[in-house]
């Protein structure tokens, strides 16, 4: 299988998603959006990885490309690809299938815990609940026709399939310590105390106990994924 990734920043890579595909033997590729908004043909790819960002899927204004990234996702999903947005990359998703993206009133960063919202086979092998790395202002609502996977105190929307080909995840499983490391250091103005809002010492002080854990269910959902 061929994996391409859409990246937005330098400091957000796909983290375990990286480990899976070399246990794997899958093969990778990337548009690195802070490099280059060039997006390949759609026979060259199996499965599309979209990334997380700092920046909003309605900010067309501020970044143009917003507008291409949408219409290839579009068609990637119309062409019958696997896609999987994480966090940015869910919103992507939301938005290419019709639905509103908005800032939520609550930001969620840090580690807190997410609940499964029903039975899928996507998510059988995962606990009922389960901590798990956040960070975004941003939420959306469920696309028609799709199935809510999780959700959380913080924010109801935090994961979605859709058909067996498509889904999204809120949060960050494939987060690493140096993923996490670098999040923090490039967007620690956004840790400014509000109720979902962690401290970076709290946040760092997970790190040990619960990174581990997160490239355990970031494998068994990848797995999943790909025999849906």
């Amino acid at each position: 299988m061929h994996i391409h990734f859409i990246q937005h920043v330098a400091f957000e890579y796909p983290g375990s998603i990286l480990d899976w595909v070399t246990e794997s033997n899958h093969t990778t590729s990337f548009t690195r959006i802070f490099e280059s908004t060039e997006f390949p043909a759609l026979d060259v790819f199996d499965l599309l990885v979209i990334l997380g960002g700092p920046m909003g899927v309605y900010e067309e204004d501020k970044y143009p490309w917003l507008k291409d990234e949408k219409s290839f996702i579009k068609a990637a999903i119309e062409a019958h690809k696997k896609v999987l947005g994480v966090c940015l990359g869910s919103q992507f998703i939301a938005n290419v299938l019709g639905e509103e993206v908005y800032p939520h009133s609550l930001k969620e960063i840090g580690w807190w815990p997410v609940q499964k919202t029903g039975m899928h086979s996507l998510t059988a092998a995962l606990p009922e609940e389960f901590t798990t790395f956040h960070w975004h202002g941003d939420t959306f609502r469920l696309p028609k026709g799709a199935v809510q996977l999780f959700q959380s105190e913080g924010c109801t929307q935090q994961g979605f399939v859709y058909g067996r080909l498509v889904a999204g995840l809120q949060f960050h499983m494939e987060v690493k310590e140096d993923l996490l490391n670098g999040m923090t250091e490039h967007e620690r103005s956004e840790l400014t105390g509000e109720r979902y809002v962690q401290t970076e010492e709290i946040i760092k002080s997970y790190i040990s106990s619960e990174v581990p854990k997160q490239e355990g269910y970031m494998k068994i959902f990848m797995k999943a994924f790909i025999k849906l």
